[in-house]
């Protein structure tokens, strides 16, 4: 469900109560652990993280009049997800955190390429989603950014 929102704040006092807090809760985990550098913002209907112009100017190539995203979040209609673009990136990372989930939650992980879903507010590991936000910066994100996407272009 993609929300009219424009702020932040707002998109989160339209939820309903039971989403509201948890997507609180993962909203002050990730401005508490997230590297300095990226800026809080609405984008594609739900909350999220990027890169601002001032530091990439040449936005996210889809649509350089955006910057370039890197993390969000949403209350779904049947979950609450996480979209982390790291682990989409970064096999790595992805393999990191597929261990520490394991280690940190009963509960399978439901993921996508970049998406993390979670039925249940109470099955987010907040604590692991503030260590994922932390290990890449501004500057990485442009780094892998640059490189995939450099790469995915030569292949078309």
């Amino acid at each position: 469900m993609q929300s009219k929102a424009t702020t932040v704040d707002q998109y989160i006092d339209e939820l309903p109560e039971d989403r509201k807090k948890a997507i609180t809760e993962l909203r002050n985990v990730i401005k508490k652990n997230i590297p300095e550098g990226f800026q809080e913002g609405m984008g594609y209907g739900m909350a999220g993280y990027s890169v601002p112009h001032s530091k990439y100017p040449a936005g996210y190539h889809c649509d350089p009049k955006l910057p370039l995203p890197f993390l969000g979040f949403a209350s779904q209609k049947n979950f609450i997800a996480v979209y982390h673009m790291g682990i989409y990136a970064d096999p790595k990372l992805l393999e990191w955190f597929t261990a520490a989930h394991a280690k940190a939650s009963p509960k399978k992980l439901d993921m996508g390429k970049s998406c993390l879903r979670y039925k249940k507010a109470e099955d987010i590991p907040y604590e692991l989603i503030g260590e994922l936000v932390s290990k890449i910066t501004p500057d990485d994100w442009i780094e892998m950014y640059e490189s995939s996407f450099k790469n995915h272009r030569k292949k078309t």
